[in-house]
């Protein structure tokens, strides 16, 4: 008899461990509090848009994207039938990384190394203080992040893990140039200030993604070719269902009952009608703070060391996105524009140019030609139109204030890049929801943030009730980052733990390492960070150096 797995939430998390679990023979049941599959990665149609028969514009949580280090959820993008191909033939590379400011003109980066001319003029203004940089500026980042690429694991998960970014980097000794990128990218990477995120998260990441910009030939990012859910999340839920998998939608799960230290239920709100889930095993895939309210006394003595996760609650953040919708085309740059004088730490990506076979013309009233799709990582500092924070606006303030952050950075010396009359319509995240009489507006998919300090408190994807597991990007992984590759390895996690509770003779989901930094198949530094490891032992700091030296 087939053993049944209830999976507590339907985002990539749930989806990655229904997907694991139904091809090594369990009975998969899901259950999604949204009315859309796929979590904070779904697509949300800007509902009553679509006219004269057509679909609704297509919105995003603000855009999806696919660093060339991510390992996890590109093996299951491989692994999800698409037309005659997979899911994972639907990424396309990006060839900009581009910097708007108040004071220059867009400055573009190459996120793809050819070497040409045009490429190698642009590495010289960047180095001749294009953006304000010294030499000392980057001497320093490039000091840092050897630094961590040379460090042994203990330390970066030891002594890492209690240094905020801003000092490992000892940004308050830079100038404002280095301080604003180097140090300001943590917002539009993981929405929080460098200030608070653990170098153990930041340092690892920012090293790989410069080696990633560095590698010629590829790209150092990708991006889905359509809207998320049509050329992702749709065809993998069909995928998922063809070979099983029951999955609800609208299914608020209200409570999990533990007896004697094990999970007995869970109680679920389906279209009105509350009822009992019982399986064999859980997991919860919840965000964290869904998943803190949830632990009950019961499931504390168990396992106290849930205690963590409820701490946990705290350490979120809001990024969420806003959709322009555009009379023409307007393709800002082959890529990401991260706008670094931005109060409310923007960045956008052109969408149209990404969807080569996707014909607006179907959607909406018929005349849209462009969308340009907007991450909003500061929801706190005040904007430059009404002096408020984005909490504390309207939607139509919201819309207003990024649409005046916007130009401000790119229509700069004489350049205009977006007009006015050029808007159609704009639709922003319906996460963001807006209560009668409120003062502010709250965040219904908020992101989780490694701050200082806070990997004790962290969970393994295992707990100490036996047929309880924990999926969700708050989960102790190699991935060690608020994502949906780390969602993905929390997901395979949970379902190895899964399989050893059970005695199952099943292959267990493959886990790799992140961050070595490979040349071909060789790990280059392995030698640097062994001799550090000898350092660590002994109590000494690192130096960096490969053969043993007086210390």
């Amino acid at each position: 008899m087939l053993k049944k797995v209830a999976i507590l939430g339907g985002g990539v998390a749930g989806l990655s461990a229904a997907h694991e679990l139904i091809v090594r023979g369990y009975h998969v049941s899901v259950y999604e509090f949204k009315g859309i599959p796929g979590g904070k990665a779904r697509s949300m149609p800007y509902v009553g848009s679509g006219k004269g028969g057509r679909r609704d514009l297509p919105g995003e949580h603000g855009f999806r994207l696919f660093p060339r280090f991510y390992r996890h959820v590109i093996d299951t993008l491989k692994r999800i039938p698409y037309e005659n191909k997979t899911v994972y033939d639907n990424l396309m590379e990006v060839t900009r990384l581009d910097i708007a400011t108040h004071t220059a003109p867009l400055q573009p980066l190459p996120a793809k190394i050819v070497v040409n001319k045009d490429n190698i003029v642009l590495a010289k203004e960047l180095i001749n203080h294009k953006l304000g940089l010294t030499k000392e500026d980057l001497e320093q980042y490039g000091r840092k992040l050897w630094q961590v690429m040379t460090s042994c694991e203990e330390r970066i998960r030891e002594e890492y893990e209690t240094i905020d970014w801003w000092d490992f980097i000892e940004a308050e000794k830079q100038s404002p140039a280095f301080q604003s990128i180097f140090a300001g990218f943590t917002k539009t990477l993981v929405a929080c200030q460098s200030k608070v995120a653990s170098t153990q998260t930041v340092g690892p990441v920012a090293a790989q993604m410069t080696l990633n910009l560095s590698l010629p030939g590829k790209s150092f990012v990708r991006l889905l070719n359509g809207p998320t859910n049509d050329k992702w999340i749709y065809p993998w839920l069909t995928y998922l269902q063809e070979r099983g998998v029951d999955y609800h939608l609208n299914a608020k799960v209200e409570r999990i009952h533990c007896v004697d230290g094990v999970i007995t239920s869970a109680e679920v709100t389906e279209n009105g009608e509350t009822s009992h889930i019982e399986a064999d095993y859980y997991i919860a895939a919840f965000p964290v703070e869904v998943m803190g309210p949830l632990i009950t006394e019961s499931m504390l003595e168990a396992d106290p060391s849930l205690q963590g996760v409820q701490r946990l609650v705290d350490s979120v953040a809001w990024m969420n996105g806003i959709q322009y919708y555009l009379r023409e085309d307007v393709p800002v740059t082959h890529g990401h524009v991260i706008y670094l004088d931005a109060p409310w730490s923007l960045t956008s990506v052109s969408q149209k140019q990404f969807w080569p076979d996707v014909n607006l013309s179907e959607y909406g009233d018929g005349s849209v030609k462009g969308v340009l799709s907007i991450d909003i990582s500061d929801w706190d500092a005040p904007g430059i139109l009404y002096g408020k924070s984005a909490t504390h606006c309207t939607p139509e303030e919201i819309k207003e204030e990024v649409w005046a952050q916007l130009k401000q950075s790119l229509n700069v010396n004489g350049a205009i890049i977006l007009r006015d009359e050029t808007l159609h319509s704009w639709f922003l995240d319906s996460d963001i929801q807006y209560d009668e009489g409120a003062q502010a507006c709250t965040n219904e998919a908020l992101l989780f943030i490694n701050r200082v300090g806070t990997w004790e408190d962290r969970p393994e994807a295992y707990t100490r009730i036996p047929n309880l597991f924990l999926a969700s990007d708050y989960v102790r992984t190699n991935t060690n980052l608020a994502t949906m590759e780390g969602a993905n390895e929390a997901a395979r996690r949970a379902v190895n733990a899964l399989l050893k509770q059970d005695e199952s003779k099943e292959t267990p989901c493959e886990i790799w390492d992140m961050y070595k930094f490979e040349m071909g198949n060789i790990d280059v530094l392995k030698a640097f960070r062994q001799q550090d490891k000898k350092r660590y032992d002994r109590g000494l700091p690192w130096n960096g150096k490969i053969l043993n030296t007086k210390d």
